[in-house]
């Protein structure tokens, strides 16, 4: 009896635990289902359900329709050959006889047509699995156009330091080789791909002079860079003597990230400086004929023996003071650079030659950088008794240094912060990464960056970084509400160089109360028209920026809205046209800058110029596509003469023939320079043949008439005109009256006369 009752319980219960365990199987799979459809209905990567078998599209997620445009209805009981977007109808049906085979195939780069006709890169991956006993194919399509852009950017920006003409070279902190130009492979003869890894200690064997080495390691502690002469080997076993500018780079923690410098060889120059040892005994006579300042002084008994007259032009005390006071051109040192220099002259006693950088102040306040070489004089007893030397005044030359360093320093932060936003979509890590860069590179206390929720009107802080207080994480400003908001307000840069004589604002005040700053920028984050936030930036103590300074700032809040946009955007829109053109344009108009400088152009002559060629241009029916291309032409016109020597470019007086035929390959020089950049072939016509004429004088390749481009014939009225019409160091600008008149002789000879005759309607007074 009791077994019978036994048996019915446990019949009882297993049934019951057979149908609890059916209910939760069902559950269960109720729940998976639901959270797959969430994941497909939400997913940020366009993804496509075929029939295993027919190739029809049975599902398409939202993602996938609003990246192509398309309807639901449109992709719905279609094969993929069928729709619109998949360009090669014959390679497509072939990809699924293929994937049908191998259950797999990837592209990593196919074009896809939108809706509206345009195209966007994609990488398309497709796998074919069972649902049940049904075989499915599930395409995951992914939208790469924006990283395609992105890494022609950074493509083109690399290829900017391979055209520097010194060996640029940069090692992580355990001394192993990051970045080898072009320059460094023809300096030391190894390649790139074939020294990148290796430690470049090791594979240098570098020699320094005897006390330098130590030396070296003070000087980089105290200053983070050095500037000496070291003796290295090359791939084929020369070994060869070297100018290394070297500089150490640290994260805002004060940890070293990596070293970089700038190396020249100069075994001819250090083999001249050896010879002049033997000469500057019998120059005893030509010292006051001589631009460099010479000097003797005896150390036994602390005199000047020989000064000469050049020493007033460069430290701006006459002669006779040096006299007086030997010691005077090391008082008139900076305190700044007195202890080093007074720590590299006591190495006299144990080196042949001593060259030193140092900067002094002029009686006229000036402050200029002098470069002087010394060589010592030993008695038979080791002791030192007389020191000889040269005094050059180099400010122009370490001006110019310092603004290759720190365009190289803007590039490679650039190229950086691009590299970062390219590979990672995290807004806050983007951001972050572009005010550490901000901080660093400008050389400021604390920046931040405000986001404008366009909703609300409200800007809120994103990312900061150098505060004392975290109040400024809590900021929460309407538009025109304090210095920010009046930025994003009015779309205009905010500077405040002494907040201490601005009016109280009481929530600036209150958010930085423990900071104490005494500068301030706010510059607005726009992208396509939209203003995304704000970047701040401020500083403790006074600073006064330069031009490149405040082009960095603004590239910085560039790429702060771009990366802003993209995380708004992200994978739904390609990045706009327009913005990359706009940063051609900032390129080449920097380069236009640049030239303009060296060439002591009349300022402003590349801008001019440019705007009156493309408004005639405009007039001879160009389109908006083709004036982009003419306006680059016009800032590049003179590009060439980056290879003209400077004493031939620079020359006052008329030029030999032997230098005018140098002269005249420039525009040759200009055509090797850019037609490298694809982008730029359809510029090439203007620098290549501005100097063109119409009756075949011109130069280089003597095109007459028609022969000559278009735009090449409009530019050479708009230059002529600008030249004569302008002030130049060398002339002053002629009547305009005169101008036209030249014009107008000179049609049918020099210019066309179809482009003249246009001209005249613009710009003739009559």
């Amino acid at each position: 009896m009791l077994s019978d009752i036994l048996g019915y319980q446990l019949l009882y219960y297993t049934v019951k635990g057979y149908f609890a365990m059916k209910k939760y199987i069902e559950l269960s799979k109720n729940d998976s289902e639901l959270r797959y459809r969430r994941l497909f209905e939400t997913s940020q990567t366009g993804i496509l359900i075929l029939d295993g078998k027919t190739g029809f599209i049975k599902d398409v997620n939202p993602f996938l329709m609003e990246m192509l445009n398309y309807s639901r209805e449109e992709f719905i009981n279609k094969s993929l050959w069928e729709m619109g977007a998949f360009i090669d109808t014959k390679n497509c049906q072939n990809a699924f006889k293929e994937l049908r085979e191998n259950k797999y195939i990837r592209y990593g780069d196919l074009p896809l047509k939108k809706k509206d006709g345009s195209l966007i890169q994609v990488e398309f991956i497709s796998n074919e699995y069972l649902v049940g006993e049904k075989a499915e194919i599930q395409c995951n399509i992914h939208d790469i156009t924006a990283r395609k852009h992105a890494n022609k950017k950074i493509l083109y920006q690399a290829g900017l330091l391979d055209s520097v003409n010194d060996a640029i070279v940069a090692m992580d902190p355990q001394h192993i080789l990051t970045a080898w130009n072009k320059a460094a492979e023809f300096l030391y003869g190894w390649k790139e791909n074939e020294v990148i890894g290796l430690n470049g200690l090791d594979l240098l064997h570098t020699k320094w002079p005897k006390n330098q080495s130590k030396q070296m390691k003070r000087t980089i502690a105290r200053t983070g860079r050095w500037r000496g002469e070291a003796n290295q080997i090359c791939k084929d076993g020369r070994r060869i003597d070297v100018e290394i500018s070297s500089f150490v780079h640290k994260d805002v923690n004060g940890e070293i990230v990596g070293y970089s410098s700038i190396n020249r060889d100069i075994t001819e120059q250090k083999q001249s400086r050896e010879d002049l040892e033997q000469v500057v005994s019998q120059l005893s006579n030509l010292y006051n004929n001589l631009p460099q300042a010479i000097f003797s002084i005896d150390i036994v008994h602390n005199k000047m023996l020989q000064v000469s007259q050049a020493h007033e032009g460069i430290f701006g005390y006459p002669s006779e003071e040096f006299f007086k006071n030997p010691n005077l051109w090391h008082d008139i040192i900076i305190p700044e650079d007195k202890a080093r220099v007074t720590e590299e002259i006591a190495t006299l006693q144990t080196v042949k030659f001593l060259k030193q950088e140092f900067r002094i102040i002029r009686p006229d306040g000036n402050l200029r950088w002098i470069e002087s070489t010394m060589k010592p004089t030993i008695d038979e007893k080791g002791k030192l008794i007389r020191v000889d030397g040269i005094a050059l005044d180099i400010t122009d030359r370490k001006l110019s240094e310092q603004t290759i360093q720190r365009h190289i320093k803007y590039l490679t932060a650039i190229n950086s912060i691009d590299r970062f936003i390219a590979g990672n979509f995290d807004l806050t890590l983007n951001l972050s990464e572009i005010l550490r860069h901000a901080i660093i590179d400008l050389g400021v206390d604390a920046a931040d960056i405000l986001l404008l929720d366009s909703n609300l009107n409200i800007l809120e802080c994103a990312a900061d970084r150098g505060f004392r207080s975290k109040v400024i994480q809590n900021t929460h400003l309407t538009l025109g509400e304090s210095y920010a908001g009046q930025v994003a307000l009015k779309r205009q840069i905010i500077e405040i160089l002494n907040l201490q004589n601005e009016p109280v604002d009481n929530v600036f005040s209150v958010q930085l109360a423990e900071d104490n700053f005494s500068c301030y920028w706010g510059v607005p984050l726009i992208a396509k028209g939209k203003v995304n936030g704000v970047l701040e930036v401020f500083n403790r103590s006074s600073l006064k920026p330069d031009a490149d300074w405040y082009d960095f700032l603004n590239t910085l809040a560039f790429q702060a809205a771009i990366a802003i946009e993209n995380a708004n955007l992200f994978n739904s829109m390609q990045r706009s046209n327009l913005e990359i053109s706009m940063a051609y344009d900032a390129t080449i108009e920097g380069w236009s800058h640049a030239l303009d400088l060296r060439d002591k152009e009349t300022e402003g002559h590349s801008q001019r110029v440019t705007e009156m060629t493309v408004k005639l241009a405009e007039k001879f029916g160009f389109s908006k596509k083709e004036l982009v291309q003419i306006r680059w032409g016009a800032l590049l016109h003179d590009i060439g003469k980056m290879g003209i020597p400077d004493q031939i470019l620079l020359k006052p007086g008329p030029l030999t023939d032997d230098e005018w035929i140098m002269m005249k390959k420039h525009p040759a020089f200009a055509y090797d320079l850019l037609s490298p950049i694809k982008y730029l072939h359809k510029a090439l016509d203007i620098p290549y043949s501005h100097h063109e004429k119409w009756d075949g004088s011109g130069y280089p390749l003597g095109l007459s008439g028609l022969q000559i481009p278009m735009v090449a014939r409009i530019f050479a009225v708009v230059d002529v005109w600008d030249a004569l019409s302008s002030d130049s160091p060398y002339r002053p600008a002629w009547p305009k009256e005169q101008v036209f008149d030249y014009l107008l002789a000179s049609s049918g000879t020099h210019f066309d006369p179809q482009v003249l005759e246009e001209f005249l309607k613009i710009y003739s007074p009559g």
